[in-house]
């Protein structure tokens, strides 16, 4: 069993940065991708980035590629997503997941892709 904590969300103005975390632990062998996705109220779970266990390759979507960038800590056990130049429609809850394949750099994701999440950490941009 996987276990992913994340951390790092609050409130910030438009234009400003945050940096999310997602804690690892628990029986990680079969883990070959680290994603983010993120819910606005009253939307679907929405793609936001992955990253290889190896960290070698990323994928982004396109509403933050550019802004985002996704890495990963192999001694912490830890990924990141580091978010820049925040929008108002960036709001929402971010999850982190875990899953047992990378596809390829410009595969769009789904949940369907992933079989842990963490609870959520709450994003909100102000306009």
């Amino acid at each position: 069993q996987v276990t992913l904590v994340e951390s790092g969300g609050g409130l910030v103005q438009s234009g400003g940065s945050l940096r999310l975390s997602c804690a690892i632990s628990g029986r990680t062998g079969s883990i070959m991708v680290m994603g983010w996705f993120r819910q606005a109220p009253g939307t679907e779970r929405e793609f936001v980035s992955a990253i290889h266990w190896s960290g070698r390759s990323k994928a982004y979507a396109d509403s933050v590629k550019g802004r985002s960038t996704i890495s990963r800590d192999n001694a912490e056990n830890t990924v990141y997503l580091q978010m820049n130049l925040l929008k108002p429609e960036d709001t929402g809850v971010y999850y982190c997941a875990a899953g047992t394949r990378f596809y390829s750099s410009l595969y769009i994701y789904t949940s369907a892709d992933f079989g842990s999440w963490g609870q959520g950490t709450q994003v909100t941009v102000s306009s």
